[in-house]
C-alpha cells in the first residue's frame, strides 16, 4: 500500500497534512474531537455514525485501557465526496478527556488535519473547559500544530440543561478570534451534523490547496447531510449502534493502533 503524510518542501509548520493513499486514489482527513471528559465527544460520533447510511460509514471503533472502560479515542471513517480523482473520507477521532490520559490525548492530536472543541457549557465546568483548551494549545504546540492555523471549530453542548454558561462568555474566554461555533445538544442530535459541516468546510479547501494547488475540476461533498428523519431536541438519545473494541496498555500500542487504523481505513 502507497499511503503516506502529503507534505511540501518550504511548508509552514503546522499546515495540515491529509493522509494520501496514492494506489487507491483516496486521502483522509483527520478531524479530532478534544475537550473536557463527558463533554459529548463520544456522543457527537455514535450519533452520526447511527444516521449514517451504512454504505457512507465504516466502523465505529474504539480504543480501551487493560482494566478500564473508558475511549481512548473513537475512529469513525465517513465517505464525503471527491477532490479531483481521490475519493475523500473524514476519520473522526476522539480524544480522552480525562486529564490523566495526557499522554494518549497528545498522540491521538498527531497528524490532526482539523479540531472540533467540545466545551460542557455547565457553569460548574467552566474551569475544566479552560483547562481542556489549555491542554490543548500546549499538545498542539508539542505536535507542531499552530492553533492559529489549523482548522477549528467549537461546538457548546449541553445547551438544554439549566444554570448554563452564555455563549458570549464562552467566545471570549476560548474563542475571541470567532472561529465557527456551534450550540448543541449531541444526545439527542441536535448540533452534531452542524458542527461536522462547519469543520469539513474549513479542512477540504486548505486539503484540496495542498494537494492540488487549487480548485479540482469535481467539487467535494462538504460533509455528509444530516438525515431528515434527525430528530429534534425533545427525542431520546440515538442508539450507539455497535462498536469494535480494541485493547492497548501504553502509549506506544495507542500510536501504533492509530497509525494501523489509518493506514486501513484510508486503504478502503
Amino acid at each position: 500500500m502507497t499511503a503516506v503524510r502529503w507534505g511540501i518542501i518550504g511548508a509552514e509548520p503546522g499546515t495540515p497534512m491529509p493522509f494520501i493513499n496514492y494506489a487507491g486514489k483516496s486521502i483522509a482527513i483527520k478531524i479530532v474531537y478534544y475537550g473536557p471528559g463527558l463533554s459529548g465527544k463520544t456522543t457527537n460520533l455514535r450519533y452520526i455514525y447511527y444516521k449514517l447510511d451504512s454504505s457512507a460509514r465504516g466502523e465505529l471503533v474504539c480504543l480501551e485501557t487493560e482494566t478500564d472502560r473508558t475511549f481512548f479515542f473513537d475512529l469513525l471513517p465517513i465517505k464525503a465526496g471527491m477532490i479531483g480523482d481521490f475519493k475523500v473520507h473524514f476519520q473522526l477521532v476522539t480524544a480522552p478527556g480525562q486529564v490523566f490520559y495526557e499522554a494518549s490525548r497528545k498522540s491521538v492530536l498527531r497528524g490532526a488535519d482539523g479540531i472540533v472543541f467540545v466545551a460542557d457549557s455547565q457553569i460548574p465546568l467552566l474551569d475544566a473547559n479552560l483547562e481542556s483548551f489549555d491542554g490543548l494549545r500546549r499538545n498542539c504546540l508539542q505536535n507542531d500544530i499552530d492553533l492559529l492555523k489549523v482548522p477549528l471549530v467549537f461546538q457548546y453542548n449541553k445547551r438544554d440543561l439549566n444554570y448554563l454558561i452564555p455563549v458570549e462568555t464562552f467566545n471570549n474566554l476560548l474563542n475571541p478570534r470567532r472561529a465557527p461555533w456551534v450550540e448543541a445538544v449531541a444526545v439527542n442530535g441536535v448540533g452534531a451534523f452542524e458542527t461536522l459541516r462547519e469543520i469539513s468546510k474549513l479542512t477540504v479547501p486548505v486539503v484540496r490547496e495542498k494537494v492540488f494547488g487549487g480548485r479540482p475540476r469535481t467539487e467535494p461533498a462538504p460533509a455528509p447531510a444530516a438525515p431528515a428523519a434527525a430528530p429534534d431536541a425533545g427525542a431520546g438519545p440515538a442508539h450507539p449502534g455497535p462498536t469494535t473494541r480494541l485493547l492497548a496498555k501504553s502509549r506506544q500500542e495507542i500510536e501504533a493502533e492509530l497509525d494501523e487504523l489509518s493506514k486501513e481505513y484510508v486503504g478502503r
